[in-house]
């Protein structure tokens, strides 16, 4: 069967796309960026690609006729604060492009909506599930609460929390309930409801087998972990003070905290388990999706990364725009060194930034990210979501990879920390020299001055990086 994938460079969308493809489906992937799309070799010959914006309808042409069953995963987590009309738009723009065509179904990936008071992110999530479900097909609606896996973003913020605070005083919306599911389980009931009229024209809660507060989710954390934490709950955090909590203390960015903090003051527990029945699945417990997480981190294993989406940054850009790194009007800093092996120095380069550090100066580089997270940039603590590889899209600390070819020994990357201007860095081997360039393209005066105050600790800095590269 022909499957249409949004979201395919998302979270979700790079786990579901090797499933549907070892099924024996033709996949069609939607992206608005192809140079963000990196799939495993091994599915290439079994999918197309195609550019497609659901905001501009001009790029809908570009979907095929002969589609069967489409999977809707396209979320904003606030990454505008019109979210919900831009979200409107999209599920709208994507089900009149639908109806053009041969589909018979429509799956959609939605958050759990049964309180009559919900948040602006919830009630735009069933704003969408209402459109979609005025189309000329068949649709299903899979609700699901905190998805627990390696690098999803609950997961992530977890982690964050409990492995860096050995005490907490937290939110009283850590008292809420929620029924957290792992990963694997999402990924098996998105593709046993392909197709299967049991679940046509539905809506269906998804959840774990355990019923936990968002507080006893840490400590069960902190349990697993075998770490000693303790989790005090105050009643005084307004919802933007816990938000400004969230995000300084953890790697998401202020809107997806703002975002969450919204949806945590409301229940979200399944209210049957029919679905289970339906498709015969029996979801795992909140311990058993921790253990499967760590097991792909510890084997480097993680297939995606809530990080590498765009929602993770505070710039919504294409990186084709920006891959052509400008000359007229920018400043550059330009080193070159002789190098014993370039095999050697291409591996480091590799495996820059994360729990590596930048190999020199790492002090002045937190001190950087900490001044980034101060004027509500991404900081350092994103992290990267491979020690060992990168890809067109990767999040690296406060950059983001444009180019990665290792055979060519070219690595390019542009800040997504907060600069009067834009900044790219450059590392590449010719000619046996490894040269690091770094440029930066000013906006008005106030990126000029801000270059030049930097300027010193650029000298540092920099040398130092390129020397630790290049040295055996």
């Amino acid at each position: 069967m022909r499957i249409l994938l949004t979201g395919a460079t998302g979270y979700i969308g790079k786990r579901l796309l090797p499933v549907l493809v070892k099924n024996g489906h033709h996949v069609t992937c939607c992206v608005r960026d192809i140079n963000r799309f990196s799939p495993p070799e091994s599915v290439k010959p079994f999918i197309d690609i195609i550019q497609v914006d659901f905001l501009d309808a001009k790029t809908l042409d570009n979907i095929p006729n002969n589609i069967d069953a489409a999977y809707y995963l396209i979320h904003s987590m606030s990454t505008s604060n019109e979210y919900e009309k831009l979200e409107e738009i999209s599920a709208s723009n994507f089900k009149d492009s639908l109806e053009k065509t041969t589909i018979k179904q429509v799956i959609y990936l939605s958050g759990i909506v049964n309180e009559d008071s919900l948040s602006k992110h919830l009630k735009s999530r069933k704003n969408v599930e209402n459109i979609l479900s005025s189309g000329q097909f068949k649709t299903t609606t899979l609700r699901a609460g905190i998805i627990i896996g390696s690098g999803s973003a609950s997961f992530e913020i977890i982690r964050d929390l409990v492995e860096k605070l050995p005490m907490m005083i937290a939110p009283k919306w850590l008292n809420t309930k929620c029924q957290p599911i792992g990963i694997r389980d999402v990924i098996i009931f998105l593709n046993k409801s392909l197709l299967n009229e049991k679940v046509f024209d539905q809506n269906f809660d998804i959840g774990g087998a355990n019923i936990l507060t968002y507080k006893e989710m840490l400590l069960e954390f902190a349990k697993f972990r075998k770490l000693n934490r303790r989790v005090f709950t105050v009643p005084v955090m307004t919802p933007r003070l816990s938000s400004y909590w969230l995000y300084f203390v953890t790697s998401t960015s202020y809107n997806l905290a703002r975002s969450l903090v919204d949806s945590m003051k409301i229940e979200v527990v399944c209210r049957n388990a029919d679905i289970n029945k339906v498709l015969n699945v029996e979801p795992e417990g909140y311990e058993q999706a921790l253990q499967r997480a760590f097991t792909k981190i510890d084997a480097n294993q993680i297939v995606s990364s809530w990080k590498d989406s765009q929602v993770s940054g505070v710039k919504q850009f294409n990186i084709s725009d920006f891959i052509d790194v400008p000359s007229f009007g920018c400043f550059k800093d330009i080193r070159e060194r002789e190098m014993v092996s370039s095999e050697q120095a291409i591996n480091k380069t590799w495996r820059i930034g994360g729990a590596n550090g930048w190999y020199y100066a790492n002090m002045l580089w937190k001190i950087r990210g900490f001044v980034d997270k101060l004027f509500g940039g991404v900081g350092l603590r994103r992290g990267r979501t491979s020690p060992t590889s990168l890809k067109s899209g990767d999040a690296l600390d406060f950059w983001r990879v444009l180019y990665a070819n290792k055979s060519e020994g070219r690595l390019l990357l542009f800040a997504e920390m907060k600069v009067p201007g834009e900044a790219w860095l450059e590392f590449k081997v010719k000619d046996n020299k490894f040269i690091q360039t770094a440029t930066f393209r000013p906006h008005g005066i106030l990126g000029r001055l801000y270059w030049y105050s930097v300027l010193p600790f650029h000298g540092i800095v920099f040398k130092g990086m390129i020397n630790a590269l290049t040295k055996e």
